[in-house]
């Protein structure tokens, strides 16, 4: 009776058993030094979208000055891609810091100062979210209401950065 119950079943599995026309299993080979010097030094693909996010956001000019994001420092997370019946799913978690310079006019005179964009943290579809937290250098010849004005001021860069974000989404998704 059990024989003709396993017989009868739609349920199967798939067990790999060596036949002679089966594909031979992966062997394991130690790789030498060179080959791991060598993967160690590929490029990081991230530097080539951090270079174009730096290009795209541009300078922006205030009332006292203007600014421009002169490096990325930090772009670290993570950004994936999962095929789930047929159809692509993509995410991503990054944490970014942006480097930026400028010159704004401080009780006449030309102050250059400058400072750091962190965005904490940003993840696929919560960009409408995005917080942007302003450091700026302690210079010490700044009064703070200008601190505080020049903060203000860099917190601007919120709204090109976002845009960029999101192209980057719109790039994943159609990959």
């Amino acid at each position: 009776m059990s024989d003709e119950k396993q017989q009868t079943s739609s349920y199967t599995y798939w067990v790999r058993e060596s036949t002679s026309d089966a594909a031979p299993l992966p062997v394991p080979k130690k790789l030498s030094s060179q080959v791991q010097i060598n993967s160690s030094q590929t490029p990081n693909l991230g530097s080539v979208w951090n270079s174009e996010l730096l290009s795209s956001v541009g300078s922006l000019e205030f009332s006292n000055g203007k600014a421009e994001v002169s490096e990325v420092s930090t772009c670290t997370g993570d950004a994936f891609l999962v095929t789930v019946r047929n159809k692509k799913r993509v995410g991503y978690t990054y944490e970014l810091t942006l480097v930026v310079k400028g010159e704004w006019l401080v009780d006449g005179e030309t102050k250059k100062v400058k400072g750091y964009l962190d965005i904490p943290e940003f993840s696929y579809g919560e960009l409408d979210d995005l917080e942007v937290m302003v450091k700026i250098n302690e210079e010490k010849d700044l009064p703070a209401q200008h601190k505080q004005s020049i903060r203000q001021d860099l917190k601007s860069f919120l709204q090109p950065v976002r845009a960029r974000l999101l192209q980057f989404e719109q790039e994943l998704k159609e990959r």
